[in-house]
C-alpha cells in the first residue's frame, strides 16, 4: 500500500491535523511539493464545492463527513469533480450502501486504511484497487478494512490470546515496525496492550482466506442481548441504507428480560416524517430479528469526537447509570 499522489497534489484537509491520518497526508503533499487547501471547521456544503471549485486532487474523510456531504448537500451529486482523483478514509468503519454511494457521485478512487495512534495509523490497507474490485466482483469486499501492510502481521485472537482459524471472529492483535512501544509511564496498560509483543486493537473482528480483515465491531461496543452477540457496526450499516437517515449510532440499553436489547440513535433527514416503528421495521427485513433496533431515538446529532469516532458512551451512559455494566 502506497499513498501516492497526483502530481501536482491539491489536497484538501479538515480532519484535524493532530490526528495521525490527516498529519499523514498532508505531509505527504508536502513531499511532492503540492498545495494544501486547509478547512477550519467541517462544514458538507463547504467541503463538497471545495473538491469541486478548488481542483482538489485528494482529501481524506472520516465515515460520518462522507456520509453528511452525501446527505445534506442536496447538490452533491449535480457537481463536477473532474480534478479530484482520490478520497481516503478511515477511523471507523462505513456502512457499504454509502461507500457504494459516494463511489458513484464523486467518481474518483477510494483507498482506506485500518490502525490506530498506537500503530502509526495504519495497519491494514483496502487500496483503490480492491475497492474496484469489489464493485466489479466480490462486493462483500466493501465490509473490509483491507489487509495488513508490508512487513506487519495481523492475527485474530480469542480470549485466551490463541489465534483462531479463518472466518472465526476475535480480537485484531497486530505486530510491525509501525508498532508503539509503550505508553508513557503507564506499565501495566503498555504490558495488556502489548501481551507478547502484539499490539491488542481492542477490536472484534475476522479474517478471510485471502487475509482482507473485516471489523465487526469495538469489543466494548458489542451488544450481548440473551446470550446472541450482536455487532452495532451491522445494524448501523442497515439504517444508513435509508433514505432519510443522515447518521446513526447503536448501543445496548439495560432490559430486565434479556439483559441488554439494542436500540438505536437517529438523525433523520430534516422534514423527513420517519417514525421509530417504520425504520424498526426496515431493520427487521434486512437482518436477523433479534438483531433490529428495539426502540429508536431520533437526535439532532450523533456526539463524535474530533476524530469522528462516535462517543458511545455519551449514549449509553444515561441508560446505564447506577447500572453493572461498564460504560467506558
Amino acid at each position: 500500500y502506497n499513498l501516492t499522489l497526483p502530481i501536482p497534489s491539491r489536497t484538501l484537509l479538515v480532519a484535524p491535523m493532530y490526528h495521525a491520518a490527516a498529519m499523514i497526508n498532508m505531509c505527504g503533499c508536502i513531499a511532492v511539493g503540492g498545495t494544501l487547501i486547509i478547512q477550519e471547521d467541517f462544514i458538507p456544503k463547504d467541503v463538497v464545492h471545495s473538491l469541486s471549485k478548488d481542483r482538489v486532487t485528494h482529501t481524506v474523510l472520516v465515515p460520518a463527513m462522507i456520509q453528511a456531504c452525501l446527505m445534506t448537500v442536496p447538490e452533491v451529486d449535480k457537481l463536477d469533480y473532474n480534478e479530484l482523483d482520490q478520497i481516503h478514509y478511515g477511523a471507523s468503519p462505513i456502512a457499504p450502501e454509502t461507500l457504494k454511494k459516494a463511489m458513484d457521485v464523486f467518481g474518483c478512487k477510494f483507498a482506506q486504511g485500518f490502525g490506530m495512534t498506537e500503530t502509526v495509523a495504519v495497519i491494514c490497507a483496502m487500496t483503490s484497487d480492491d475497492h474496484i474490485r469489489a464493485i466489479n466482483e466480490k462486493p462483500e469486499l466493501l465490509k473490509s478494512c483491507g489487509r495488513p501492510l508490508v512487513d506487519t502481521l495481523v492475527e485474530i485472537r480469542d480470549e485466551n490470546d490463541k489465534p483462531l482459524p479463518v472466518g472465526e471472529i476475535g480480537q485484531i492483535c497486530a505486530k510491525g515496525p509501525q508498532i508503539m512501544k509503550g505508553y508513557w509511564n503507564k506499565e501495566e496498560e503498555t504490558k495488556k496492550a502489548l501481551s507478547g509483543g502484539w499490539m491488542h486493537t481492542g477490536d472484534a473482528g475476522r479474517m478471510d482466506a485471502e487475509g482482507f480483515v473485516y471489523i465487526q465491531d469495538r469489543i466494548k461496543d458489542m451488544i450481548v442481548s440473551g446470550g446472541e452477540n450482536i455487532y452495532s457496526t451491522e445494524v448501523e450499516a442497515v439504517l444508513f441504507s435509508h433514505s432519510d437517515v443522515v447518521d446513526a449510532a447503536v448501543i445496548g440499553v439495560p432490559d430486565d428480560k434479556y439483559g441488554e436489547v439494542v436500540k438505536a440513535c437517529v438523525v433523520k433527514k430534516k422534514d423527513s416524517r420517519l417514525k421509530a416503528n417504520e425504520l424498526i421495521e426496515f431493520c427487521k427485513e434486512k437482518i436477523a430479528s433479534y438483531k433490529k433496533p428495539q426502540s429508536v431515538d431520533f437526535i439532532d446529532e450523533v456526539p463524535r469526537n474530533a476524530s469522528g469516532k462516535v462517543l458511545k458512551k455519551v449514549l449509553r451512559e444515561p441508560y446505564w447509570k447506577d447500572k453493572d455494566r461498564q460504560v467506558s
